[in-house]
């Protein structure tokens, strides 16, 4: 067990009570600029002033068989979003080259469906993978649904550093959001990512409709898997999905959220991620204060953010240093990916 695992398995166990933690999260017990300033503290002796980019690449799109609610690449809506195959090498490291360069850390590659089925379409991802490792210096995630040991460990081998599966919401609030699988299933994937050495990113969509109760439920079932990343999103209603006419949430309550989850979990990186310009507005700058240590930048899956240089300049004007630290890529992958694509 590394220092870290060990540090982060006691602040599982001695951590905020499960009442400790519902009062937390709720704003009427715990006031939000309170919060603010406890998550900030914790996140400057945490992370520092380093702050983590993150850039996706909605690598196959739409015609997803799922009814998640707040999807638009769902089949059951009539969203009108793209629909295309998985992209070839070529493109995936062509996008990949264009984030290394704005200062991304980790590249993932997000696929619809219910998991990334085929040969063909599996053996085309691992070498994706390892061609970005040999060829960029950064991290390789990607999000390909739910995922057997076995093909967790072959993207492993490819050079994969981090999965990336969110598990949406609380177990007591899931059946509000998704019936053609069930949480067991995503819980399941999750713990198989973890166990064959993968660095975990799960976290989730605030703004479906869940109590402040059921947000500390999903807080300490974060924190109860030991996850390593939480990518925090907002829900951004899109037109033509089951939430269409579900209102956002206040700026002030998404930031209380921020600080909740990091005064919950002060180990793990925090990333906020889709919806954070339209819920958060003017006050998008205090996610940093709020306890977030990173960000995802660039497009999101179909829908466009704020861009990389609005981001930068963000950034830059906060203070904040940012850009990729990877170390020196493992020789294997290096050769593996000497090929041609």
């Amino acid at each position: 067990m590394t220092a870290r695992q060990g540090k982060m398995r006691n602040n599982r166990e001695t951590g905020p009570s499960p009442a400790g933690l519902e009062a937390l999260f709720d704003p009427l017990h715990t006031p939000t600029w309170d919060l603010l300033e406890q998550a900030h503290g914790i996140r400057r002796k945490g992370f520092g002033n380093r702050v983590h980019l993150c850039n996706i690449l909605n690598a196959k799109s739409g015609a997803c068989t799922e009814n998640c609610a707040f999807c638009s690449q769902s089949m059951i809506h009539r969203s009108g979003a793209s629909i295309y195959p998985l992209v070839t090498v070529k493109q995936a490291l062509e996008a990949a080259r264009e984030a290394e360069a704005f200062g991304a850390r980790c590249f993932s590659l997000v696929t619809s469906g219910r998991s990334l089925q085929g040969k063909r379409d599996r053996q085309r991802m691992l070498k994706i993978i390892e061609t970005i490792r040999g060829r960029t210096r950064l991290e390789a995630a990607c999000s390909l649904g739910l995922a057997a040991p076995d093909f967790l460990r072959d993207l492993r081998s490819a050079g994969l550093t981090t999965y990336h599966h969110n598990l949406e919401t609380a177990s007591s609030h899931y059946a509000m959001i998704c019936t053609t699988h069930g949480y067991e299933e995503r819980l399941r994937t999750v713990q198989d990512a973890k166990q064959v050495g993968l660095t975990l990113c799960s976290g989730g969509i605030f703004g479906m409709g869940e109590s402040p109760a059921q947000r500390a439920e999903f807080a300490l079932t974060l924190r109860d898997l030991g996850v390593d990343r939480i990518p925090v999103n907002f829900l951004n209603p899109i037109p033509g999905t089951a939430m269409e006419g579900r209102r956002r949430l206040e700026p002030l309550e998404a930031l209380h959220i921020i600080a909740a989850l990091r005064i919950a979990l002060p180990d793990p990186e925090i990333l906020v991620c889709g919806g954070r310009e339209v819920t958060l507005r003017s006050l998008q700058p205090l996610i940093f204060s709020a306890g977030a240590n990173g960000i995802m930048t660039g497009k999101y899956l179909t829908t466009p953010g704020q861009g990389v240089e609005a981001d930068r300049r963000m950034l830059a004007d906060l203070e904040l240093d940012f850009g990729p630290t990877a170390p020196e890529l493992p020789l294997e992958h290096r050769a593996g990916a000497s090929r041609r694509p």
